[in-house]
């Protein structure tokens, strides 16, 4: 039947509107109209669902206008169809773009929509159907998505002058004023391994060191080295979790001028920003990264990709394009 399989016609529908307002079952409808009982079913199903706006129901009319506009689609998608669009997206895929940040960019660099994330989603997941498995192109391959549970306790008892997140400033949570800070090590499976990360609140721009350990004293040295190379303007506080690492934060009080606060035991989403950036990086640099194979140079990279990654958030600007316009404001105030 196959090779002589041809479509239905606007009167083949209306005659199934007919039939099956009289009540006759899809088997008879079927055998009258010289069809497959699985191409009734189909039809009546497809054609005949509730939508927006439509409350459901078979209508032979709406019924061949649908099938009309089906056919001119070709049941092909807008990246199928555009090759050198297909072979953008991909690429940016493949440098760790979301397809939601590659749409912005494209709207902000054309003045106009090209294709929105929906439609690249759409392909993504039709191609994977299909066994090309695009899937593997988005930043994260997890099918699943959900909290972890809470393990062990937390050391925040025992770190010294630790003041928590609820007396941070308001003007922080707005993220409209510069030098409002971030903090936070990237860990590793091996032991000891670490990348310390700070993350400006603002524009959010990452700036990374690798240490050599983790210790309290040598961890405010590195942040103090990292933010005395701003303007004050540029560093007003900074927030932790409450890890021992960050226990001598009361040395950058004085050399930075900057305040220091902590988030709630066992809340990391109250610095959302860093373990986002985190969570970014953690694409190129798995937990299972042996960090003695990664040299500064290719850290840097990794960093400038993170920070040339246009974001939603900044309407579709990159943080270093943000921080970059941040500094020159901030340079033409002092």
């Amino acid at each position: 039947m196959g090779s002589c399989y041809s479509q239905l016609s606007l009167e083949e529908r209306i005659e199934i509107y007919r039939l099956h307002a009289d009540g006759r079952s899809q088997n008879k409808i079927a055998a009258a109209l010289g069809r497959s009982p699985s191409t009734i079913s189909r039809e009546l199903e497809r054609n005949g669902q509730r939508s927006k706006v439509w409350c459901g129901g078979y209508e032979p009319v709406r019924a061949q206008q649908l099938a009309q506009r089906r056919r001119r689609w070709d049941c092909r998608f807008k990246l199928a169809r555009q090759a050198d669009l297909r072979a953008r997206v991909g690429k940016s895929l493949a440098m760790g773009h979301s397809p939601e940040q590659i749409a912005g960019r494209l709207a902000r660099q054309h003045g106009r929509r090209i294709i929105s994330h929906e439609s690249i989603y759409r392909f993504i997941y039709h191609r994977t159907a299909q066994k090309d498995y695009w899937h593997r192109l988005l930043p994260c391959h997890k099918l699943k998505r959900g909290r972890r549970g809470r393990k062990g306790g937390s050391p925040a008892s025992f770190i010294k002058h630790r003041r928590p997140i609820s007396e941070r400033p308001a003007e922080v949570e707005g993220r409209t004023v510069p030098g409002h800070w971030e903090a936070d090590f990237m860990l590793f499976a091996r032991y000891g391994q670490g990348v310390l990360l700070l993350h400006e609140r603002k524009t959010r721009f990452n700036i990374a060191s690798h240490t050599v350990d983790r210790t309290a004293a040598r961890t405010a040295r590195s942040i103090d080295r990292q933010l005395s190379k701003f303007p004050k303007a540029m560093r007003r506080t900074i927030s932790f979790d409450n890890g021992t690492e960050f226990a001598e934060h009361h040395r950058l009080h004085q050399p930075l001028d900057v305040q220091t606060f902590f988030c709630d035991p066992h809340s990391p989403w109250q610095k959302g920003g860093i373990e986002n950036a985190i969570g970014r990086l953690r694409r190129s640099l798995p937990r299972k990264t042996d960090l003695k194979s990664i040299s500064p140079a290719t850290l840097a990279r990794l960093l400038q990709r993170l920070n040339n990654t246009p974001r939603k958030c900044l309407d579709f600007k990159t943080p270093a394009e943000a921080f970059s316009e941040l500094k020159s404001t901030v340079a033409l105030q002092t």
